[in-house]
């Protein structure tokens, strides 16, 4: 094969024999940026948040991670017990941007996938999450419509949290569940959206390029009521290679992390009470 390159080519000795690799990270050892007058300190950091701390290190360093390596840190979560306050957009002191319900279904007997529905809102100003609530669900073995029985409570979800309307993972057996979803709406003369979305980028890497930038750079933020969900312990148990009993909920929440949110806004101030002044005479 070398005498072939050699005899078209011209050249003598092997390709690039000798060569050196230079690397220039994007900051070094001190901390001070290769290219300032493109890419100062602020621009770094700012980016460095985005992308996450793994790919920050793999792609602006030079230093790749093993994907083995690769873990999704429930630690590292911040939780809350807020609720969302419509008139004001806040969870907290959190000013609220949008929104997003999204659904990864299965037939949710025992034995199958998990069928999980989350809710987020997001803080794109300081580009926060927040996990809301997360439905687990279920439905008896003897069940004879799994699906509607499913989507009504699912309805619940969406009234419950005042939200109309919601994403739904149509791969495999989710195809026919906008249909069944919208007639079972139809019946509560409930009014939603419902936004059929096909998934064709693998779960691992899914999971990886939404929930591990977050969650390595301190973003990531919880409702209390979570902790009481399969959602922490999956975290755990999960790892890029496969292996982990359930991922179900986590790839919920990293779908939900990837559409396009609902544009949240305040939908008016709250009540003021006024208090007259009674202390006075009548002359």
């Amino acid at each position: 094969m070398f005498d072939i390159v050699k005899k078209k080519i011209g050249f003598s000795t092997p390709f690039l024999r000798g060569y050196k690799t230079l690397k220039i990270p994007i900051v070094d050892a001190d901390g001070m940026p290769a290219w300032p007058e493109m890419f100062p300190v602020a621009a770094i950091d700012d980016m460095r948040t985005t992308v996450g701390a793994n790919h920050f290190a793999s792609q602006m360093m030079l230093m790749p991670i093993s994907m083995e390596r690769i873990r999704l840190d429930p630690g590292a979560i911040h939780f809350y017990t807020d609720e969302f306050n419509p008139q004001n957009a806040h969870i907290g002191d959190n000013i609220i941007t949008g929104a997003a319900v999204y659904w990864d279904p299965s037939m949710g007997r025992t034995k199958s996938d998990g069928s999980v529905c989350v809710i987020i809102y997001r803080d794109d100003k300081l580009h926060r999450i927040f996990i809301h609530d997360v439905m687990y669900l279920t439905v008896a073995d003897g069940d004879e419509h799994p699906m509607a029985t499913q989507c009504e409570r699912v309805l619940d979800f969406l009234s419950h949290h005042n939200i109309r309307r919601i994403c739904v993972e149509t791969n495999g057996i989710g195809n026919a569940l906008p249909e069944i979803l919208r007639e079972c709406a139809a019946k509560r003369a409930m009014d939603i959206v419902v936004q059929n979305i096909i998934n064709n980028k693998r779960k691992s890497d899914r999971i990886i390029d939404t929930l591990e930038p977050i969650l390595s750079t301190g973003r990531l933020y919880c409702a209390s009521r979570v902790q009481s969900t399969p959602l922490l312990s999956e975290m755990i148990g999960w790892s890029p290679l496969g292996g982990a009993t359930h991922d179900d909920g986590i790839d919920a929440v990293a779908g939900a992390i990837s559409v396009i949110p609902i544009p949240v806004r305040p939908n008016g101030r709250a009540g003021r009470i006024y208090s007259a002044n009674t202390n006075f005479k009548i002359s």
